[in-house]
């Protein structure tokens, strides 16, 4: 009853991750929208959106999904608050991310030069074509290359977990301590209204006359 009638395809489905339909400001409104309606306590809410907004700072391209659920588990946040916070991780804020992690991560480990986010991204599909390659060879006749993947792994992978990490950190338990007083405030003013219409229909009742009783019969 409430699947669509023309059910939408692979295609669509990709565009709509690349760029919603209803454009990334509708979609964080709904996002924020769903976060503050969760039927769970604020400090489970907010543990869970801290899991999810960490995640989105590691190169866990693919898994954000599943880290964001297994670190909600792990320090008893909300998993679908969770869920919803990797949306801070999305096309537009990828390239940003990317490069303030990865040149965070060079800094700390003393590596030279700075990698722009077209370097860094395409870096990482040519290391993911690398593994696949690898991975077919181990069923035919191709030779495996490891080389390029031991480089991508020292100059970019190992430094944008070290930066992001270190990021990630800081903006989550920002993200705590902002999520946490906004739910309490939205509980406490759903509980009023929810009070005040319970005292309205209450109040309508008292005051509405009832009817007369009808006499009794006779023997």
């Amino acid at each position: 009853m409430f699947k669509r009638r023309k059910p939408r395809s692979y295609s669509q489905m990709a565009s709509d991750m690349i760029y919603p339909r209803g454009g990334w400001r509708r979609a964080g409104t709904y996002v924020l929208h769903r976060v503050r309606r969760l039927p769970d306590q604020p400090h489970r809410i907010g543990r869970g959106v801290a899991a999810g907004v960490f995640v989105s700072f590691t190169p866990l391209f693919g898994l954000h999904f599943l880290s964001a659920a297994g670190c909600a588990w792990i320090i008893g946040g909300n998993l679908l608050a969770a869920l919803l916070a990797t949306f801070i991780g999305n096309p537009i804020t990828f390239p940003f991310i990317a490069v303030l992690a990865v040149s965070l991560g060079r800094k700390i480990l003393r590596l030279d030069g700075d990698l722009g986010p077209q370097q860094i991204f395409g870096e990482f599909a040519r290391a993911s074509a690398e593994i696949w390659h690898n991975i077919r060879s181990i069923f035919g006749p191709e030779k495996a290359h490891w080389g390029h993947l031991a480089e991508f792994f020292t100059q970019i992978y190992w430094p944008y977990v070290v930066g992001g990490v270190i990021i990630g950190l800081v903006a989550s338990i920002a993200a705590h301590y902002l999520t946490v007083p906004v739910i309490r405030a939205y509980h406490r003013r759903r509980t009023k209204k929810m009070a005040e219409r319970i005292a309205r229909v209450q109040d309508a009742a008292a005051t509405t006359p009832r009817p007369p009783a009808p006499p009794d019969q006779p023997q």
